[in-house]
């Protein structure tokens, strides 16, 4: 497709959807890739929808990152954005190694052998495999999968020489450096590799604000990471990305220990049976609001636009689900990275979401999120609940909220209110974390006087900027005494005037 007649396509999209005027809830996440790693490009995609900007650190170098990372934050300075940056590390990847000839047909009922002890040129005698471990954590009988399940093999023995040999279950074309799937068996490599800890020191460098931990399988690799960010004195939030059926297992404990959690379907569609995956996605984002955390749908969400100018049927109603199910955010990966319609592809996305928003779906989900007795935040959290529930009673046009740490923009984010909701906080790193949330807008306002004269410069702001209007009623909640920075105690209803 020329330029011009793309040019001509986003501008009657723009047209259609007033993509210049309205705001998506559900919150689009955009992958950096070739296809957009200049600052005209990412504008571009800002432009058209996007509000968190990931950067895949399974490829690309540290000057090409820093590069990306230095053109966002010259955007959020320049133009009238909050953009956020997510750090996705790569994690323990298990691969195949280089093949013999470029390629392997592999049958059914072959045997094969893998080895991890010498990177040979793969042939159907031996077949290097990327992981030191796999003779102690396999056992006879499990499955190991090849290239997003391709290929299927069954571990028939663990030879005395710590090889193990395979029979062919599904064949099919191997190809070098392809990726290995462990459904079966509880691998013993730390969430962390050499090369993520290499690059976290990075990460931590750059002051990213989110940072995605790959094949988490319990609680413990997300308290561990945050460990290390704490030793650095970083402020990066953490998202845990549920790929693994060892993480359903401990999912609770996952989500309480981490920011926020990533769907990521691509590794958690092989790892477990295809007829789960749904129910599984479903049941992470319900878990992930109960608990106020964000939560991201990710992979192969609007995939043939990668090539195409327009989405399958099924990917259109790919993300209109996620929006249903009440996801704070749909993700990008290769469609911008690496597609030939990156801004189109945000542009039809955000259409999508918005046409969902529209309608009458489910957006409060206050019956069945009501605050817990037994909960150390109980109080703070029956002022959110209610909040929300007299701005749906009053039809509120604004819901208002102040925070420091980030949690009752979050809590109250969580509660899928129906009210436009503006957060205010004096810490400048959660303006741009909170872009990652369900329906915030966030503003920096670090102002510390008597209460009512900060509720009142809130909606100043929030009037000379067009939000709200003479006559309009807003719900405000905040604490008392300022001072103190006490979690939120007040709740006020104000008829601007």
């Amino acid at each position: 497709m020329s330029e011009g007649i793309e040019k001509y396509l986003h501008k009657e999209m723009d047209k259609q959807a007033g993509i210049e005027h309205t705001f998506h809830r559900t919150k689009i996440v955009a992958t950096v890739g070739p296809a957009c790693n200049t600052y005209e490009k990412l504008l571009e995609l800002v432009k058209a929808g996007v509000n968190v900007f990931r950067l895949n650190f399974s490829h690309g170098t540290h000057e090409d990152k820093a590069s990306i990372i230095q053109m966002i934050n010259r955007m959020n300075s320049e133009e009238p954005y909050n953009v956020s940056i997510l750090a996705d590390l790569q994690g323990p990847k298990l691969r195949v190694g280089d093949i013999k000839h470029g390629l392997l047909e592999i049958n059914n009922a072959d045997i094969l052998t893998f080895t991890s002890k010498e990177k040979v040129l793969g042939t159907k005698e031996k077949i290097y495999v990327s992981y030191p471990n796999l003779h102690e954590d396999v056992k006879v009988g499990d499955k190991i999968l090849i290239d997003d399940g391709k290929i299927e093999v069954v571990v028939i023995e663990i030879t005395p020489d710590d090889d193990v040999k395979v029979v062919v279950t599904y064949g099919g074309i191997l190809l070098p450096k392809k990726g290995l799937n462990l459904p079966d068996t509880e691998i013993s490599l730390p969430a962390l590799t050499e090369k993520d800890l290499i690059d976290l020191d990075f990460i931590i460098e750059q002051k990213v604000d989110w940072i995605a931990l790959s094949f988490v399988r319990k609680a413990e690799d997300i308290i561990d990471l945050k460990q290390r960010l704490a030793e650095k004195n970083s402020t990066s939030k953490v998202i845990a990305k549920i790929e693994m059926p060892s993480a359903l297992k401990d999912l609770r404990n996952i989500i309480l220990e981490s920011d926020a959690v990533m769907v990521a379907r691509g590794d958690l569609g092989v790892e477990l049976p295809v007829e789960k995956v749904p129910m599984a996605q479903r049941e992470i984002i319900r878990k992930s609001i109960h608990r106020a955390r964000p939560v991201i749908v990710a992979t192969q969400m609007m995939e043939s636009m990668i090539d195409h100018v327009k989405p399958n049927r099924s990917e259109i109603t790919d993300v209109a689900n996620a929006v249903l199910e009440g996801a704070d955010a749909v993700m990008l990966s290769a469609e911008t990275a690496t597609g030939k319609h990156p801004s189109l592809v945000v542009e039809t996305m955000r259409r999508i979401i918005l046409e969902v928003e529209k309608t009458e779906y489910r957006y409060n989900r206050e019956d069945d999120l009501k605050p817990l007795a037994h909960s150390p935040s109980f109080l703070s959290d029956a002022i959110c609940y209610n909040a929300c529930k007299i701005a749906k009673d009053v039809s509120a046009d604004a819901l208002i909220g102040m925070t420091q740490s980030g949690y009752t923009a979050f809590m109250l984010s969580s509660y899928r209110p129906q009210s436009p909701l503006y957060i205010f906080t004096k810490a400048r790193t959660l303006v741009n974390q909170l872009s990652l949330s369900w329906g915030v807008r966030a503003f920096y306002y670090d102002e510390e006087i008597s209460l009512d004269d900060i509720i009142k410069d809130q909606i100043n702001i929030l009037k000379e900027r067009g939000f709200i209007k003479i006559g309009d009623v807003v719900i405000n909640t905040g604490s008392t005494p300022v001072p103190l920075h006490l979690p939120t105690n007040v709740l006020k209803i104000t008829k601007v005037e």
